[in-house]
Formats: structure tokens, C-alpha cells, sequence
């Protein structure tokens, strides 16, 4: 995990300091260094303790909050300040920016802007990262075509990242019709992405946390509902603000989405780091990946997108390796080879494959994925070296020997 970052509050309402500290609380990579009820201690307490921010709150006495904001941001320039105002006045955001402040945030707090706030920090090297991104890293899994593989993908590389101590990993099944993560993982669920939408307007961590089912390997689970629907359970918004409160505590999130690319679909897409587009050797599937690369491509997801080849060797009959390169026009991220019993009896027994079968080769190629998204993750034993071809035509492959 990123390292911890220190955190100081000074708000003299007892009400909204603990409302805040409730909030804030169950994040693992944050630590409330200090609190305090008066602004004028405050200084003397970020000067002792040197937190990396702290979090001040405007509304009991705005000009003494300003004065505070100026003297802080003065006298221990490393720490950042954050401030917190029910009031969204011009003036007022103007002046506590001018007095040093590096964000502004609404009040009642809500978690994930205090996150999207603390990784702008980061980012731009106000945090304790040096300038690093503190942001898990977010996986989403697209199928070329249907049973090519998403699902048994997306469950094992979860277990196989959680297997390292540093790592904390959630898997989100938003096949929302159709899923079946849990079957995977042999999971029966108190609660479901459902239940997180229904409650979306009281949501914070600890609410979220609860919601997800752990799996024995340490990976989370938030599974789809348990009753199909007309309508969709979460919306697209919805969906961005549980991934936002998601990545306040987990390293990984790896979401399992539809075939049908609905608007939730997108919004997992659009949020990820990189997109997984899961394909095997056929017709079917490569036309399916031209047009799904050229979909994406569309809307700026061509740098995350990679392509993975999954069930290698399933027939004599596949497409070839290089035909299939000339067809996509795009380098292969990484191979999985075809071990249908191994599969079959992992998801039958809902063991995943690194305790069921951690020497085969199918498990060894999918430590190698994890290696290449994590780098944290076992890689030894996998084939998973990225493979590029120049672009030709669509069906190039139908002419001339396999």
C-alpha cells in the first residue's frame, strides 16, 4: 500500500469535527494525526506535530479560519491546506486560495471529494508521495463475445493480487443481469451493488465496507443483484461515486462489466486506468475486438486499452497468432493458454485457480497478467510478453495458410 498520509482537523463545531472524523476514519492510507476545537492552538499544534495536510473548517468564524489558513500555509509550508465551507461564495473561495489553501471543499464533506482533492494534491506534489498519484489503480474487463473468459479472469487476478500482504483488492461484478463473480468465488452475499445504490445518499466507507463480502484469499467482492430488473440497480453517476469511495482504501479495483457497453459500462470504463479486452482466436471475437478498439479509440481510451488473447491452443482449428496481429492491428498484452478441465473444476468447486491448481499453466499466465498490472504481483512462470504486428486489414486471416 502507498504510504500513510498524516492528517490535522481544527473545527470548533463538535458536531461537524466529529461528523468528519467519522468520515475519514476507516481510510487505511490516511491517519488523523491531531484534532482540535479552537483555531488559535491550531498552529502550535501543526507546528509539533507536522502533518502532511490539514483541514480546516471556515464556518464558526470566517475571517479568524482565513487568518488561520495564511499563518499555517506561512509557517509550515509542508503541510498542505485543505478547507471546508457551507458557503460557496466568491469571495470567500478567492481569499482562502490567496491565503495559501490548495483546495476548497463543500460542506458537509463527502468523501469522495476529499479523495479526488488529496490525489490533485499528489499529483502536483503537495502530497507525501512526492508527486506520485496515491490512487489504487482501477482494471476493467471487457469480452469480445460472450464466455470468452472475463469472469474467470477478473475473480483469480483479484485472488492472485491479494495474495501480497500490500495489496487490498475489490472485485465488481457489473454484469448486472447475468453475473456470476460469486459462483466463481463460492460467495453467498448479504448485500449487493443494489443495496450500496439504494443507500447512495447516505453512502460513506464504512456503510461501503460492509456491503462487500470477503473471500477467504482476502479479495472483496460486491457482487450484482440478486433479482433482474427492468431497470438497472445503479446508475452511471452512482456507479463513479462507489468507485471514488472504493479507491479511498482499496490498491485495486477490477470490474467485470456487460457485452452490452450500457452507459454503466462506459462510466467503469471511462474511470479505469486500463481496459482488459478479452478475446479468443476466432472470427467472431477479432471482429468484435476491431470494433470494440475503434469504439474506445472514439472516445479516448486508446492508451488503456490492451488486448489479452485467453484460451490459447484451444483447437487446431484457431485463427494463428500472426494472422490474428495483422486482423487487430494492435500488439497482444498478454496470452492465456487453454485449460478447460482446470477452469471448469475451479469454478465448480469455487476455488480459485492459485489454491486449486497454483502449478498449472493457466494460473502461471495469469500471475504473469497481474505482474504486468501490478507490479507488486508474482510474475514468475506466465507468458504474458506483449506481442505486436503492424496493422493490415479486417480479414486478412481468411486468405493463405493458418
Amino acid at each position: 500500500m502507498n504510504a500513510v498520509v498524516r492528517l490535522a482537523i481544527v473545527d470548533p463545531n463538535d458536531g461537524t469535527r466529529a461528523s468528519v472524523k467519522n468520515l475519514l476514519l476507516g481510510i487505511d492510507t490516511l491517519w488523523l494525526e491531531a484534532e482540535c476545537s479552537r483555531y488559535d492552538f491550531f498552529t502550535d499544534l501543526v507546528n509539533q506535530t507536522k502533518p502532511d495536510i490539514a483541514l480546516i473548517s471556515l464556518d464558526n468564524d470566517p475571517p479568524r479560519a482565513l487568518a488561520l489558513v495564511a499563518q499555517v500555509s506561512q509557517e509550515v509550508p509542508s503541510c498542505s491546506v485543505l478547507v471546508v465551507s457551507r458557503s460557496q461564495e466568491g469571495s470567500l473561495i478567492l481569499q482562502a486560495m490567496r491565503n495559501g489553501a490548495k483546495e476548497f471543499l463543500s460542506a458537509p464533506l463527502r468523501l469522495d471529494d476529499f479523495m479526488a482533492a488529496l490525489d490533485r494534491l499528489q499529483l502536483t506534489g503537495g502530497g507525501k508521495s512526492g508527486g506520485k498519484a496515491r490512487g489504487s489503480r482501477v482494471v476493467t474487463i471487457v469480452g469480445a463475445s460472450g464466455g470468452v473468459g472475463c469472469t474467470a479472469l477478473a475473480t483469480n487476478l483479484g485472488c492472485i493480487l491479494s495474495r501480497n500482504k500490500e495489496n487490498s483488492v475489490a472485485v465488481i461484478d457489473l454484469d448486472l443481469a447475468l453475473g456470476d463473480a460469486d459462483v466463481w468465488l463460492d460467495i453467498i452475499p448479504d448485500y449487493t451493488i443494489q443495496d450500496v445504490a439504494e443507500n447512495i445518499s447516505r453512502l460513506d466507507y464504512s456503510l461501503l465496507k460492509r456491503s462487500l463480502t470477503q473471500h477467504s484469499s482476502g479479495c472483496f467482492l460486491l457482487p450484482r443483484p440478486i433479482h433482474m430488473e427492468e431497470r438497472p440497480p445503479v446508475t452511471p453517476d452512482q456507479l463513479q461515486r462507489v468507485i471514488a469511495l472504493l479507491k479511498a482504501t482499496f490498491s485495486h479495483l477490477i470490474m467485470d462489466v456487460s457485452k452490452t457497453f450500457t452507459p454503466v459500462d462506459l462510466a467503469a470504463m471511462e474511470v479505469s486506468d486500463t481496459v482488459l479486452v478479452i478475446t479468443q482466436l476466432d472470427l467472431p471475437c477479432l471482429r468484435n475486438v476491431v470494433r470494440i478498439t475503434q469504439f474506445l479509440e472514439e472516445r479516448g481510451m486508446a492508451e488503456k486499452t490492451k488486448i489479452i488473447v485467453n484460451r490459447m491452443g484451444l483447437e487446431d482449428a484457431q485463427i494463428s497468432l500472426n494472422k490474428a496481429l495483422d486482423t487487430i492491428g494492435r500488439e497482444i498484452f498478454a496470452q492465456v493458454p487453454n485449460e478447460y478441465a482446470t477452469i471448469v473444476e475451479s469454478r465448480n468447486n469455487g476455488v480459485p485457480l492459485i489454491e486449486q491448481a497454483p502449478r498449472a499453466r493457466v494460473t502461471k499466465a495469469i500471475e504473469a497478467l497481474a505482474g504486468l498490472i501490478d507490479a507488486n504481483s508474482v510474475t514468475e512462470g506466465g507468458t504474458a510478453s506483449p506481442i505486436e504486428k503492424p496493422k493490415r486489414r479486417l480479414f486478412g486471416f481468411l486468405s493463405g495458410s493458418k
